[in-house]
């Protein structure tokens, strides 16, 4: 349910998740409006494990929380230290408003019925300058939804078109009707004859294997984005400000009641893949992906069998989408994706709250 209708914003908070408590309301407003990535929890380590800390804006009308904005604060890319402590008020930096561990999805969201958006965006950018101090540059709006782009534009602001989010939008009645209408060179992968296990909330993982994994894959997809030409596009940018992803952060994630992760193992055990598919009842997301190369023993096509078993779930539960993010989006196409325009903003200092 989406609260009442506004006419002004109160004000704009700025937590850091490091040392400050949950905000008052804020799981109420998580629970109702965002992914489970915006756990206070999982921000809480994702700010420790980061080169880049995310902290949290929260907009509130009085008392309730209509909004939020997670907000990486950035600094030169030869930074080796993770969780720097101080803000250093002089020291230049910039901030970006980005999910770098669920990119497809805008780090600014406001309850439906909440109009004063533009509004809530000029107050969060002047509560942000305070915050930061001087040394801000300016703010970088990353991956947002086409209905956000009136109240983030205007005079001075650069706004851009990136690389869309992959979106499966739920029509069929059975797993079979989606694989009927996929090529025959895409079917033979499904049904991939590995040993596969999937639950929610798991406990027997270990994930530093998970850990390890996923980041080999994610440095894997930055050098293939390099070689087809596309580094200022796609995952792999040219100013590239996501960190690694910690173990402590997916031993957390993987732990969640609406976190169901899937493990692929050959007959000795070893990991050849995992996925993590966060769900909801507004939709499920393919979150996390990773694999083993075929060179170093992986399967091929073998997340072709994990998209497959993401999408039987989405049927049965009868969730509106399945969306897979922005990387790979030819090989998500042939899945039967679509997409979803997505947009940046880039706002100067000069003109931040204006």
């Amino acid at each position: 349910m989406s609260a009442p209708a506004a006419t002004t914003v109160s004000q704009v908070d700025v937590h850091d998740p490091r040392v400050d408590p949950p905000p008052e309301g804020w799981a109420a407003f998580r629970a109702r409006c965002l992914p489970p990535v915006w756990d206070y929890e999982l921000l809480r380590r994702e700010a420790w494990l980061a080169k880049n800390p995310p902290v949290l804006a929260v907009v509130r009308r009085g008392s309730l929380v209509v909004g939020a904005l997670s907000v990486m604060l950035c600094r030169s890319w030869r930074a080796t230290d993770f969780g720097p402590l101080g803000r250093g008020r002089l020291r230049p930096r910039w901030a970006e408003v980005y999910l770098p561990l669920l990119s497809g999805y805008p780090a600014c969201v406001f309850d439906e019925e909440f109009a004063e958006r533009r509004a809530a965006i000029r107050e969060f950018e002047r509560a942000l300058r305070a915050y930061v101090g001087p040394g801000l540059l300016g703010v970088i709006y990353r991956a947002m939804d086409a209905g956000l782009v009136p109240a983030l534009e205007g005079r001075g602001r650069v706004t851009r078109e990136i690389d869309p989010v992959a979106v499966l939008v739920n029509r069929y009645s059975t797993v079979d009707e989606w694989a009927a209408s996929l090529a025959p060179e895409v079917r033979r992968y499904l049904h991939a004859g590995v040993a596969t296990e999937a639950a929610f909330g798991r406990t027997d993982l270990d994930p530093h294997e998970l850990a390890a994994l996923l980041n080999a894959h994610r440095a894997r997809q930055d050098e293939r984005a390099w070689a087809d030409g596309q580094r200022s596009r796609v995952a792999g940018l040219h100013m590239d400000t996501r960190s690694p992803v910690a173990a402590a952060y997916l031993d957390a994630l993987v732990r969640r009641p609406d976190v169901l992760t899937r493990t692929y193992r050959d007959g000795a055990g070893r990991l050849l893949g995992f996925n993590t598919m966060l769900d909801q009842e507004r939709g499920c997301a393919v979150h996390h992906w990773a694999a083993l190369p075929s060179a170093d023993g992986g399967r091929k096509g073998l997340y072709v069998d994990c998209y497959a078993r993401c999408v039987a779930h989405m049927i049965a539960e009868g969730r509106p989408e399945l969306t897979a993010g922005r990387a790979m989006l030819p090989e998500k196409a042939a899945l039967g994706f679509g997409t979803r325009s997505l947009f940046s903003v880039a706002v100067p200092r000069p003109v931040l709250g204006r």
